[in-house]
């Protein structure tokens, strides 16, 4: 048994089941726990992956906005190169 950090309610996690840095649901209040140790059962608050999306969102964008002006480039010489053939 392991014990929410959150509103204390019991939670049955069978130690065998888990590993260390996985994630889980706690059924009384839906807080997202992270094991953070195995024998005995330690449950912590996980960390908020919402700061990390944004933050790879905009890097996506600047990738992609880089990927679209080298592609374009390629892409224009290698019609060019079909039509002279």
């Amino acid at each position: 048994m392991a014990t929410c950090p959150e509103c204390e309610a019991e939670i049955e996690v069978d130690e065998f089941d888990v590993d260390k840095g996985d994630q889980l649901s706690c059924p009384e209040c839906g807080s997202n726990l992270e094991v953070t140790g195995i024998s005995p059962i330690e449950l912590d608050v996980a960390p908020d992956d919402d700061d990390d999306d944004e933050d790879d969102d905009l890097e996506d964008d600047d990738d992609e906005a880089k990927d679209e002006d080298g592609d374009e480039d390629e892409e224009d010489d290698e019609e060019g190169e079909d039509w002279e053939e």
